[in-house]
């Protein structure tokens, strides 16, 4: 495909807002995937460009939470590998079924995460002591929400969140750390099966990618920085979006 050259600059400028937004709250996808559909992409080659572009922001923002000591890759080794488990689980399966039912479940799914986050002001604030052991929560956690990611997708990096804060006693900042980790390892195996469909624009989809990895630097570096309740607030924000986005595409559109 070919577009104005005017295109290629807003391809790598949402590039760079999906990376800063993703790194730190999740929902990256909410801004490329319409974008890149508002260009005249078919949705099979929007969805296939924007994993390209996605895996390059998730990767800098896990290195670069990995190199500032928010999450270490010996402690959720478990965790990549039940997660890629699941996403190849996943991505089987949506060839052979239809997502539609997901699409309307997942806006409610998100209600009760963000009124949860809400009304727990102090959520996150510090760490806590985890309800599940680390080999259980990444076995359960890893399978399902890889499984998810592979075969749906929207509001993942929030359920990686909001369960390893509730359920593994992780502040907020070491629970973003960790879910991007998490959200590479699943991006990484539905992009390969895109990769075999023949459907990503390759050019596209590294130009945003260029964009992913300066905005995913920034954003990531922020959550480095700021304390929690920015974070928290940042969380709220863009998952309320989601929903409300999620809530048009499902049942008003």
């Amino acid at each position: 495909m070919e577009f104005e050259f005017y295109y290629y600059i807003i391809f790598l400028a949402t590039g760079f807002l999906a990376g800063f937004v993703d790194s730190i709250a999740g929902g990256g996808g909410i801004i490329t995937v319409p974008v890149l559909m508002a260009s005249g992409m078919p949705p099979h080659v929007a969805l296939a460009t924007n994993k390209l572009q996605s895996s390059f922001g998730s990767f800098t923002a896990s290195v670069n939470f990995i190199q500032k000591g928010l999450v270490s890759l010996k402690d959720v080794i478990l965790g990549v590998i039940f997660t890629f488990i699941g996403a190849v689980i996943g991505t089987k399966i949506i060839l052979l079924l239809d997502a539609s039912v997901l699409n309307k479940i997942i806006p409610f799914m998100l209600v009760l995460i963000f009124l949860y986050t809400l009304f727990n002001p102090k959520l996150g604030k510090v760490d806590k002591k985890g309800r599940f052991s680390k080999p259980v929560f990444f076995l359960i956690f890893g399978l399902l929400l890889g499984f998810y990611d592979g075969f749906f997708g929207p509001g993942t990096g929030t359920f990686w969140t909001i369960t390893l804060v509730a359920l593994m006693g992780l502040n907020l900042k070491k629970a973003t750390a960790t879910t991007k980790v998490m959200n590479f390892t699943s991006n990484v195996v539905s992009l390969g099966v895109f990769l075999f469909s023949g459907n990503v624009l390759f050019f596209i989809g590294i130009l945003m990618g260029f964009g992913q990895i300066a905005g995913a630097y920034v954003g990531s570096s922020m959550v480095v920085k700021k304390d929690v309740a920015f974070i928290r607030g940042f969380f709220l924000f863009v998952v309320g979006v989601t929903i409300l986005k999620l809530i048009y595409d499902s049942w008003l559109r």
